[in-house]
């Protein structure tokens, strides 16, 4: 029986986590364009788009994990039956519950994992991620300078640089404008310049070479000019605010703080939007123990038949599911109706629909939970296999 459970245990693991990589590189890949044009747009440097990137796997595994493990199943369950080894197993004794003791360590594993993820460190990511969004719209995380166009360094500064040599070290065709809070307006220009850094981290050094500066003042008559071969202008770093403390939105909460929130929140609107976020997320784990009854169900396909139908239908319940879950929690935000009932209904009916599936597949001689699907899938393939001949023949002629 050991053997058994390792054979399942390997059958189960490589598609599984295979569709656990495939699923987040995706979704990192389709965030990353996005970030690259944020992150060029607001002129930071491209390395904090990996750290972006980094905040937000932990919500991409939120979302991979159950799908992984529907998959993982059904398809260990699908080579099983596609190749008769699960009657083998079954005609030795081995009962469709004793077959689900691998996927459900696995299940309980994942969803111990999952709790975690949603509960703790997903909420801690979000807010990191939003802070680095905070931190490149403000320039606080230092503002790349973009050739031949006017930056602004705070509100007092003005900057254009025509060329830029040795990665950025070597400036020339340089322009800068500056005004000081008493008054005092300085506009300067010059061959070349580098910034160098100071003992003091809020100043930097912008030395020039070979330019002139004019120097006003309300009480000056006429502006006064010189000439310089060599020049150091103090720039000060803007300061910027602090970003905003973690928990002023519910998905930077941890489940903890949710529940606390959800009964102690000075208004009724945030009572519930903080319930509704804490039921969504205990929902969204308590699922993934359902998970491998409907695999089983819609892995096994009816005999004599390799449809894969059953995979198909497994990826559009879990979505639907999914989505009905996050329709349901914005009604129960909004107060119309209780978080409980709104998000643990959905619950109830997923878990009904699966251990009925599951019930059909184990228990009811010949059962099969999706056949009329499965007949009425071969009949449309047997169509349109039909039509297309006749269809090319036509064209041809």
């Amino acid at each position: 029986m050991k053997s058994i459970d390792r054979y399942m245990a390997r059958l189960i693991a490589v598609p599984l986590f295979s569709t656990l990589v495939i699923a987040a590189m995706l979704l990192v890949l389709d965030r990353m364009l996005r970030l690259f044009d944020f992150v060029a747009t607001a002129g930071g440097p491209i390395s904090v788009v990996w750290r972006m990137l980094a905040n937000l796997l932990p919500e991409y595994l939120g979302l991979g994990i159950p799908i992984g493990l529907m998959l993982g199943v059904l398809l260990a369950f699908r080579k099983l039956a596609t190749t008769s080894e699960l009657d083998v197993m079954r005609g030795v004794g081995m009962s469709y519950s004793r077959l689900l003791r691998v996927p459900y360590l696995y299940a309980i594993v994942l969803a111990l994992v999952n709790l975690a993820i949603v509960g703790y460190v997903q909420p801690r990511s979000r807010y990191a991620y939003e802070q680095l969004r905070y931190e490149l719209r403000t320039g606080a995380l230092g503002a790349s300078i973009k050739i031949g166009e006017f930056t602004h360094l705070g509100d007092r500064m003005t900057l254009r640089i025509e060329r830029s040599r040795e990665s950025g070290r070597d400036l020339s065709g340089i322009f800068v404008n500056v005004r000081t809070p008493k008054g005092d307006w300085l506009a300067v220009t010059a061959e070349r310049g580098r910034f160098l850094g100071t003992d003091d981290k809020n100043v930097i050094i912008f030395r020039l070479t070979n330019g002139t500066l004019i120097h006003n003042r309300p009480e000056f008559k006429a502006p006064r000019v010189l000439t310089f071969s060599s020049h150091d202008l103090p720039i000060d770093l803007p300061k910027f605010e602090n970003f905003r403390q973690r928990g002023d939105d519910t998905n930077e909460s941890t489940l903890i703080e949710l529940a606390r929130s959800g009964h102690r929140a000075s208004t009724q609107e945030a009572r519930e939007s903080n319930r509704a976020e804490f039921h969504f997320r205990l929902t969204e784990v308590a699922s993934m123990f359902f998970l491998p009854l409907l695999a089983l169900a819609l892995g096994v396909p009816p005999k004599r038949s390799t449809s894969g139908l059953g995979v198909v239908v497994a990826i559009v319940m879990i979505v639907t599911y999914f989505k009905v879950s996050q329709y349901a929690q914005g009604i129960g935000e909004a107060g119309k109706i209780d978080p409980l009932i709104a998000l643990w209904v959905p619950l109830g009916i997923f878990a009904a629909l699966s251990s009925w599936m599951y019930y059909v597949i184990a228990y009811v001689p010949g059962g099969q939970p999706i056949g009329a699907l499965e007949q009425g899938f071969a009949k449309l393939t047997k169509a349109i296999g039909r039509w297309l001949p006749g269809r090319r023949k036509a064209l041809a002629a």
